[in-house]
């Protein structure tokens, strides 16, 4: 790779690492580790590609789509012996926002099926459309939808009714 697309690839990863860290910290439902391990993986396939990448256009979205696409592998290779804790790290961002909301809404979002964590993350986090998710996850728009409103009906179970309690102003 060259010098000018080195240096386009670094300004790159340093301006959406974070970006990347928060979407996978969502997706991982606050695995920091994980999602630690996650970027670093979308990355690395970044940087494989970034000639094409670059040449095409939308590194952002190509990034954002192969972190989706990782966080979704592993949930399907995942070891039947790991087991999730109650217990989060300190997350990103310092002390802005309530801590034990955050932790309420990590929470509910690690008892939903990896499948309908991403669509709600990619949809309502990311704010895609239903067809650039149906493109990200490689499933049908009619699919995305369903997993939307399925997601949701269980996020209203587990939070309560009034889901708008938890939005920020």
């Amino acid at each position: 790779m060259g010098q000018g697309r080195m240096a386009d690839y670094s300004e790159f990863a340093s301006a959406r690492a974070g970006h990347l860290y928060r979407s996978a910290c969502l997706l991982t439902a606050g695995d920091t580790h994980l999602a630690e391990d996650l970027v670093q993986e979308t990355l690395g396939r970044v940087y494989v590609r970034w000639g094409r990448i670059a040449r095409v256009g939308n590194p952002a979205g190509y990034a954002q789509t192969v972190l989706t696409r990782a966080f979704l592998a592993h949930q399907r290779r995942r070891s039947s012996t790991e087991r999730s804790t109650a217990v989060f790290p300190d997350l990103p961002g310092g002390g802005d926002g309530d801590p034990s909301l955050r932790l309420t809404l990590l929470d509910a979002l690690a008892r939903l099926p990896a499948k309908d964590r991403a669509v709600i993350v990619l949809r309502y986090w990311e704010d895609r459309s239903v067809e650039e998710t149906a493109d990200v996850m490689n499933v049908s728009s009619a699919a995305v939808r369903t997993r939307c409103v399925r997601a949701l009906a269980r996020l209203r179970e587990l939070l309560g009714e009034d889901l708008g309690e938890y939005a920020r102003s």
